[in-house]
């Protein structure tokens, strides 16, 4: 199970707010790194989205500390990671958001399974699935559990 994730963005308040719209969360401020946000989905998994301005890099610490942080400042905001969730929004809901704010949306085939390309600041892609698509996501996935595994 993944409990948070971290993206990046142009704008991190903005775009921390809306996502607190689309999962009807919370967002509270990071002290790890400047201009950064956390939005608190309030699930009972803990499920929380960091967004940090983009640029940012995590390296490791030499020795025993923990991650470091640092700006580059030619990065474009694009990346290949990117997150399947699941939410309890219909597509309309979801289409409807990410038109008022610019950003590409659109309702595509994984195969098994519908996702909305939701792309944030058109950069950043999260593949959204509404109930109904995470069923389908879920009934392959458990199709594919290896046998004996809980």
């Amino acid at each position: 199970m993944i409990h948070h994730l971290s993206l990046p963005a142009q704008n991190p308040r903005d775009v921390t707010d809306v996502l607190a719209e689309l999962f009807g969360g919370t967002v509270t401020g990071f002290g790890s790194y400047p201009n950064s946000f956390i939005v608190w989905a309030g699930d009972d998994a803990g499920t929380a989205l960091e967004v940090y301005p983009v640029g940012t890099e995590m390296l490791p610490q030499p020795g025993a500390g923990q991650a470091q942080f640092r700006h580059h400042p030619s990065a474009t905001g694009f990346t290949a990671t990117h997150a399947a969730v699941s939410m309890e929004r219909s597509e309309a809901d979801i289409l409807v958001l990410a038109h008022r704010e610019g950003w590409r949306a659109i309702r595509l085939s994984r195969g098994w399974n519908d996702v909305i390309e939701f792309w944030i600041e058109n950069r950043m892609m999260l593949e959204l699935m509404t109930p109904a698509m995470a069923q389908d996501y879920m009934r392959e996935a458990q199709r594919l559990k290896p046998r004996g595994a809980g």
